[in-house]
């Protein structure tokens, strides 16, 4: 069974980044891709231009940056940990924030990892390939309820 990843990236040369790496590690999940807070919990909650999708299906993992438009990332990471549908998949902070409030917000709100985005792009690549790696193949999810 393929698992699915929702990446929450507003910045369009990291979603590439993040894309390419995935090819090139050669997961082949499915991705989808959304760019702003807002339409990560329409995506979540089957609602607005994502109302067609079953919110029974639920993604895999969540890749979610911090800096987003609309609905910031941290509210949408406590929307995701209050739904009982949604509150077991596993959620990478993956963000260029150095503040260390943002740090400690995340864990508070149940984020299960928090990775600061490389700046330089063989090391994106690798991060982006390792996290891919942990949490696709070697990480196990309780079961979907």
């Amino acid at each position: 069974m393929r698992k699915v990843v929702l990446l929450v990236e507003d910045n369009e040369d990291d979603e590439i980044l993040t894309l390419r790496a995935f090819r090139k590690s050669r997961l082949a999940n499915e991705v989808v891709v959304v760019r702003d807070g807002e339409e990560a919990l329409d995506y979540l909650h089957a609602r607005g231009e994502h109302q067609n999708r079953n919110p029974e299906e639920v993604p895999d993992l969540i890749l979610l940056d911090l800096k987003l438009p609309k609905v910031g990332g941290l509210e949408v990471l406590e929307d995701i940990r209050k739904n009982p549908i949604t509150m077991h998949i596993p959620v990478v902070v993956l963000t260029s924030s150095k503040h260390e409030e943002d740090l400690l917000a995340s864990y508070a709100l149940g984020a299960n990892s928090y990775v600061r985005k490389p700046v330089d792009f063989e090391r994106f690549m690798e991060a982006t390939l390792q996290l891919g790696m942990y949490w696709l193949v070697l990480n196990e999810t309780p079961p979907k309820q």
